[in-house]
């Protein structure tokens, strides 16, 4: 028998039901968020950086909290631009032994131990997502919200990308390769994201494809439901 698991292991589920329970007790008291993502390590003044800061904006007028890592780069780009407009700043951070520090411009925060706890707040409580260049986190991040949309885990809640230059190549790569050469996916799952330069049409993506989805869902709950209007756990 494995000593270190009776050691470990049980108390490691309780900690794990902690963050669970801290996470859902602070995104209830949100308003209905964009998930932001992207680079901790785009500079200030960097072009994505100051079209990050612009789309934070861009949410709160609209209407929407903003929702992040919390951490520098794109985040904290995206979260000062929410913070300025006057607007909720909400950061999910995570604990890590390097680069990730919450930034200065969150008017709510919360820490996490768990990726995979995290990863749970930014799909349960957004209404949609923007992406922008990053790294494995971001792809990692992108790749899981795709799949619980096209698996229809939650509900089709609309995906827009930042950054042609950085997206273009990996969407052609779906397109030729995961698509055309291997048929891995279908076609109808490149429609599951928009790709555009621009800030307004990233936000103006999100905004039009959640008012036409409340038009079509009125009185359904647009959070981890299942077409059968199940909750998911």
């Amino acid at each position: 028998m494995n000593s270190e698991f009776l050691a470990e292991d049980p108390w490691r589920v309780f900690r794990i039901m902690a963050e669970f329970v801290d996470g859902f007790e602070m995104m209830a008291r949100v308003p209905t968020g964009i998930s932001v993502f992207g680079s901790a390590r785009a500079m200030p003044g960097q072009p994505y950086y100051r079209k990050a800061e612009e789309v934070g904006r861009l949410i709160v007028q609209a209407g929407f909290a903003v929702i992040t890592g919390g951490g520098p780069g794109i985040m904290e780009a995206a979260n000062k631009g929410a913070k300025e407009a006057g607007g909720e700043s909400v950061g999910l951070n995570i604990i890590l032994p390097f680069e990730q520090v919450a930034n200065p411009y969150l008017t709510k925060v919360i820490n996490f131990r768990y990726f995979f706890v995290r990863k749970v707040m930014f799909s349960k409580y957004a209404a949609g997502f923007i992406f922008f260049p990053g790294g494995f986190g971001t792809l990692d991040e992108f790749y899981d919200t795709v799949t619980l949309i096209q698996t229809e885990k939650i509900h089709r809640l609309p995906v827009a990308l930042v950054g042609k230059d950085f997206w273009g190549p990996q969407l052609a790569w779906m397109r030729e390769t995961m698509l055309g050469r291997f048929g891995h996916i279908s076609p109808e799952d490149l429609d599951l994201f928009r790709l555009t330069d621009e800030p307004s049409e990233a936000v103006g993506h999100v905004r039009a494809n959640l008012a036409m989805r409340d038009r079509n869902m009125v009185g359904a709950s647009a959070k981890w439901d299942t077409p059968e209007g199940k909750v998911m756990p």
